[in-house]
């Protein structure tokens, strides 16, 4: 299946630029660019619900493909947490939810922990691909690194030995969690036009 021009359900100008870094031949369009600026409520338990969520709303209105994603950082002795609620964890901001992350995980030597993310691409007749993905790593006990944004100056991957904060942009996105759900995502469309 081929897809010239994917509207990207997000006001996130972090993650569209990612995309568009992973995937440079593909005319990736923010949804604010083509005027869609309502607030969607993400009501869902899990990445996969948000995401969807995401990418029904946007693409019912302006009848194009659309491309959503849910992800977030997963911490093991938090059982999972901040999950879906990592862009809200404090209700006060990314240096606020750094800040609560490190006063709640203070007194622990379990510092294991994976970023998420779920993509959904949403098509006008209705069809929905999804695509998965993880990296792992640990939480560190202090900001390292002056690059990227939310947790991850927080946050040491495991395939690279450094901080995402510390990486250059292609670094992060060689073994990102995004990379992965989108590869994943290009994975499940291809064997869709296989079975076709």
């Amino acid at each position: 299946m081929e897809l010239k021009r994917i509207v990207v359900a997000s006001g996130n100008q972090h993650k569209i630029d990612e995309i568009r870094q992973i995937f440079p031949d593909v005319n990736f369009v923010s949804m604010h660019d083509l005027g869609f600026n309502e607030e969607i409520e993400e009501t869902g338990s899990t990445f996969k619900e948000n995401a969807c969520i995401k990418a029904e709303a946007v693409c019912k209105i302006l009848n194009l493909p659309t491309l959503a994603d849910d992800s977030g950082l997963c911490v093991d002795m938090l059982d999972g947490a901040p999950g879906v609620y990592s862009a809200r964890f404090s209700g006060r901001g990314e240096k606020a939810n750094r800040d609560l992350l490190l006063r709640r995980m203070k007194d622990t030597d379990n510092r294991r922990a994976h970023f998420e993310c779920v993509m959904c691409l949403c098509l006008p007749d209705g069809q929905k691909f999804y695509g998965e993905g993880r990296t792992y790593g640990k939480i560190l006990t202090e900001e390292t690194g002056e690059n990227g944004f939310g947790y991850d100056c927080l946050f040491f991957s495991d395939d690279l030995e450094k901080s995402f904060a510390e990486c250059s942009p292609e670094e992060k996105n060689s073994v990102s969690h995004r990379r992965r759900a989108l590869e994943d995502l290009k994975k499940n469309l291809s064997l869709e036009e296989t079975e076709e």
